[in-house]
């Protein structure tokens, strides 16, 4: 098992909420052997949408990092630290990355490992739609701080970037 999970969500047939897992399909292509060695070996992970059962891939690891498109972020992007949901609605199709931490810590009683979010900017969310020109500007910059993030898998170096405001 990696010890850092990187997890790409959203659905690739609306535009630019395929952010997260062409952010993925990125780095998979940029990723060398020294760096997956530095980081203790890193998987990788797509889904449309966070789920309960996410909460089980987040067993064994040091280090997680969610992303995803995000419609209201400063460009190119927001990253942030997150921490578990106290409450859930057991009727949503889908969780945040903040509630599936929470599942984590309800499941196995201890608290999650170090979490991340990285949320692209998006503008162009319509069913059929590629990614926009200016999405595919702001998933670059997101590549070049994945790629840093991996080359530094340590919660204090990522502590560094987290957005402000």
């Amino acid at each position: 098992m990696a010890d850092l999970l990187i997890f790409g969500y959203g659905n690739p047939g609306r535009g630019d909420d395929a952010l997260g897992p062409a952010l993925l399909d990125l780095l998979e292509s940029h990723l060398d052997p020294d760096t997956r060695q530095a980081a203790g070996g890193i998987e990788c992970l797509t889904d449309f949408q966070l789920q309960v059962e996410h909460a089980l891939d987040l067993a064994g690891r040091k280090l997680v990092l969610f992303a995803d498109a995000h419609a209201r972020c400063d460009p190119p992007y927001r990253f942030e630290r997150l921490a578990p949901a106290g409450a859930m609605a057991y009727t949503t199709h889908a969780l945040s990355p903040a509630a599936v931490l929470g599942v984590y810590q309800r499941i196995n009683g201890v608290a999650p490992p170090p979490c991340f979010l990285l949320g692209i900017r998006g503008d162009d969310f319509e069913l059929g739609a590629a990614l926009s020109q200016a999405a595919q500007g702001h998933l670059q910059a997101a590549l070049r701080l994945v790629l840093d993030l991996c080359r530094h898998p340590h919660p204090d170096h990522w502590q560094a970037y987290v957005s402000n405001g």
